[in-house]
């Protein structure tokens, strides 16, 4: 069955792309052979990109068809219902781990290959014997290995696919796109027939995409393939952004608000007052027709042609969109915007500085109660992949529910989307991991770091190391134990903090959940070893000194009886 396909480039800004697919079963009578070519809108393209697929399903199996489709299937919904914030191969490595098992319980097997492109960069997942090139002005490159064993014998006998073992190792490459080059997807019935020459002389020769595929497939069936035989080429016409960032504004190309007054309405809102107006950004009280408070977050004039700003301000809008939930600011969905901002829920309460203003160092008790919810809220940044750069007493607020909120996206980082700028440190000096100060990547240590910063501050009214001015050269030694300034904190907590601050990231905690796990397991043994009544600990002692006493007492009255 012949599937030809040519489609218009997907996008009118960013990365644009052309496409063709053509798939014959030759002379057998069922194809295994699918391929899969996934476009979303450019908005979901921005974070997710496009998805081409090809799976050969082994006929050896129970049903190769069944296998190669199911897995297309399953990768085109899946991949698309993971996190927008996930890496391109991290997402794609828990969904065919998944996908794996569930073709190894049924008995089916199927190679491969897929390539996600997105922005600048593409991404390759592959397993099996499919194969993929890039052409680039007449030079053909081969960036795939086929899993067979080498004997002259078993060559094409696979020694990996996905549904043959219980734990199936995936092969990932990533590179940078180049403008006019192609990527070419293979089954090994065009490949077993077609020698790398072929298959350059054919890409070179056929400007026609959907041409091109035909040419492929028809002529590794002249040369005598005995396989279904099928081609997925792409070319790169326009690369696209180098961030999602510049993506989104060129997506959405909204000029400034104007000054805006109390009292007057804009799009809809009811204008308050204006909360913050510094070089960075402007912050505006608002209410909606139901009369509730919201804050309205835009840039001031002065930054309207600064190169990264309008792109910084609509990412952290959609860094704060996925991660509603309890620690994070409600954004709203704003559908008839016409203007450069966006609106987050305003919570009344008080930050953590200002309370340590008011009411200085925290009682244990509640310390307790608001490490759990911080490392916790931190947790969930880091399963979205966001690490956010800026943890500080000035960044969280206690709403009049008693609910954290992490405030302050600015500067919050997610890797594979956000630009990373090379000799920057962003933050606060005081809170700054010391590797970060020695150019390591953002990573999630930064926050752990910032975090635990954050506790040993609110509960000493100090910082472990000294503050830390930015132009200060900065030498990291032991943290000051927390006991020098609360006498009153329990020995295990001492520790947990000291292992929380090492300088050296190695030394702290990995994660989130095992600094919360660890916390936990500080509180239990606290109750494990309280003082235990002398009931509990010598029972047959206290029972036997009260019938002691009840016999005494018996015998003085007794005597006293018989005096009187």
């Amino acid at each position: 069955m012949n599937q030809p396909l040519t489609l218009n480039p997907v996008a009118p800004v960013g990365l644009q792309l052309r496409f063709a697919e053509f798939s014959a079963s030759g002379p057998r009578a069922e194809n295994q052979d699918a391929t899969r070519l996934v476009t979303p809108a450019p908005a979901l393209a921005a974070s997710k990109g496009y998805l081409f697929a090809l799976a050969d399903g082994v006929s050896q199996c129970v049903d190769g068809g069944l296998a190669s489709r199911s897995t297309l299937q399953a990768l085109a919904l899946d991949y698309y219902s993971t996190p927008e914030t996930w890496g391109v191969a991290q997402a794609l490595d828990r969904l065919l781990l998944a996908q794996n098992r569930w073709l190894q319980a049924n008995g089916l097997l199927t190679t491969l290959s897929a390539v996600v492109l997105r922005g600048r960069r593409f991404t390759l997942a592959h397993v099996g014997d499919c194969r993929v090139y890039r052409w680039f002005e007449g030079n053909l490159q081969r960036i795939s290995e086929d899993h067979v064993w080498e004997q002259p014998d078993m060559q094409h006998v696979l020694k990996r696919a996905l549904g043959l073992d219980q734990y199936v190792v995936m092969d990932y490459l990533d590179g940078e796109l180049r403008q006019g080059e192609r990527l070419l997807l293979i089954s090994d019935g065009v490949w077993s027939r077609l020698n790398d020459a072929n298959i350059r002389t054919i890409l070179n020769d056929q400007h026609d995409l959907d041409a091109a595929v035909r040419a492929l497939v028809k002529s590794a069936h002249l040369a005598g393939s005995q396989d279904n035989a099928s081609a997925l080429l792409i070319q790169v016409d326009q690369v696209g952004a180098d961030t999602l960032g510049d993506t989104l504004l060129q997506l959405q190309q909204w000029p400034l608000p104007p000054a805006l007054k109390a009292g007057q309405m804009f799009e809809g809102w009811q204008v308050e007052t204006c909360l913050g107006d510094s070089r960075q950004s402007l912050l505006y009280r608002v209410r909606d027709g139901q009369q509730q408070r919201w804050l309205l977050k835009t840039l001031p004039d002065t930054r309207h042609e600064e190169n990264g700003a309008g792109q910084a301000l609509l990412l952290e809008e959609w860094f704060l969109r996925r991660v509603a939930g309890r620690f994070f600011p409600e954004v709203h969905p704003l559908p008839e915007r016409q203007h450069l901002y966006y609106l987050m829920r305003e919570y009344p309460g008080q930050t953590l500085a200002r309370i340590f203003e008011q009411q200085g160092p925290m009682e244990l008790a509640r310390w307790l109660s608001l490490a759990r919810d911080l490392i916790g809220a931190v947790g969930l940044l880091h399963r979205r992949n966001i690490v956010h750069r800026d943890i500080k007493p000035e960044n969280l607020l206690i709403d009049d529910a008693g609910v954290l909120r992490v405030l302050d996206f600015g500067l919050a980082f997610c890797p594979g989307l956000s630009a990373a700028s090379p000799g920057e440190v962003p933050g606060t000096p005081s809170f700054i991991a010391p590797e970060a100060f020695e150019g390591t990547e953002p990573a999630p240590a930064l926050d752990l770091y910032a975090a635990s910063v954050t506790l040993y501050f609110l509960l000493t009214g100090h910082y472990p190391y000294g503050e830390i001015e930015a132009f200060q050269h900065r030498r990291f030694g032991n943290p000051v134990p927390v006991s020098r300034f609360r006498p009153d904190a329990p020995e295990w907590l001492e520790r947990h903090l000291d292992q929380a601050l090492q300088a050296h990231p190695a030394k702290r905690f990995e994660t989130a959940e095992q600094w919360l796990l660890q916390l936990q397991q500080g509180e239990l043994a606290t109750l494990e070893i309280r003082p235990r009544p002398l009931l509990e600990r010598e029972p047959l002692k206290v029972w036997r000194s009260i019938a002691l006493l009840s016999l005494l007492l018996n015998l003085l009255l007794w005597i006293w009886l018989f005096k009187h």
